[in-house]
C-alpha cells in the first residue's frame, strides 16, 4: 500500500493513532516507519502513536508570538479525561519545548509519567498548584498512562484549569491542542477569556504545516 501511495504524490501526509494495548507495536511505530521506508516518497507526520510534529511546532511558534520575557515558564499540565487518549502531543510538546529557550515544567498525579526520553531535562512535579505559580505559559493536555499502558488511572476534576488555578500564575497565557472537553480538561471562564491563545494557536497548525512543506519542496527541486 506504501508504495502505491507513493506513486501517486510527491509527498504524503501520514495520520496515525496508537492503539494504547501494546506499548512496544505503539512505540515502535510501526505504520509510519513502514511508509518511510516504502512509499518512495517524502513522508510527513500528521500525528503518530508517538509524536504530533506540526501540533508542536504550532505551538512553539504561538509562544514566540506571544512571550514578554525571554525565557519563559512553560507548563505541561494533565488534565481529567473520561475516555483514554494517547500520549503523542503530551510527548512531542515536552520535546520541542526541551530544545527551545523555556523552563519547562510537566506536572501530573502519580502513575502518568511520561516515556523518559520525551521528559529528560524537565522539572516533573505532581503538584499543580505548585507547577503553576509565575507560569507564563499553561498548557493543558490530557493523556493515558505510559507504564500501565493505555490505562484511565484517575478522571480527578481537582486537575481541571480553572481560574482559580490561573491566578497563581504570572497572567499565564491558556493553551491547548484542541478539540477540548469543556469543563473538564478546563473550565469556560479560562478558555475563553482574554489570556486564552488557543485560536492563535489553532491558527498557526496552517503556518507550521506551510512552512514544512515550503522546505520540503525546495529540497526536492
Amino acid at each position: 500500500a506504501a508504495a502505491v501511495m507513493g506513486r501517486y504524490c510527491d509527498i504524503l501526509g501520514l495520520r496515525t493513532f496508537a492503539g494504547l494495548t501494546d506499548r512496544t507495536a505503539d512505540y515502535e511505530e510501526r505504520v509510519l516507519e513502514s511508509f518511510i521506508r516504502y512509499s518512495g516518497v517524502p513522508v510527513i507526520s500528521l500525528e503518530s502513536a508517538t509524536r504530533h510534529p506540526l501540533q508542536s511546532f504550532a505551538d512553539l511558534i504561538t509562544i514566540e508570538q506571544h512571550k514578554t520575557t525571554a525565557r519563559p515558564k512553560v507548563v505541561l499540565t494533565w488534565a481529567p479525561h473520561p475516555k483514554a487518549l494517547p500520549q503523542a502531543v503530551a510527548n512531542s510538546f515536552a520535546e520541542w519545548m526541551l530544545r527551545s529557550d523555556v523552563d519547562l515544567v510537566i506536572t501530573h498525579p502519580e502513575g502518568y509519567d511520561l516515556e523518559p526520553a520525551f521528559t529528560k531535562g524537565a522539572s516533573v512535579t505532581h503538584d499543580q498548584d505548585a507547577a503553576f505559580d509565575g507560569a507564563d505559559f499553561i498548557y493543558a493536555k490530557n493523556w493515558s498512562s505510559y507504564t500501565d499502558y493505555g490505562k484511565v488511572l484517575s478522571t480527578d476534576r481537582a486537575w481541571t484549569v480553572s481560574a482559580e488555578k490561573m491566578a497563581r500564575t504570572n497572567n499565564a497565557k491558556f493553551m491547548h491542542c484542541l478539540p477540548v472537553r469543556r469543563n473538564m480538561i478546563v473550565n469556560d471562564d479560562v478558555i475563553d477569556a482574554p489570556t486564552s491563545i488557543i485560536l492563535d494557536e489553532a491558527a498557526n497548525r496552517v503556518v507550521s504545516a506551510q512552512t514544512v512543506l515550503l522546505h520540503m519542496l525546495k529540497a526536492m527541486q
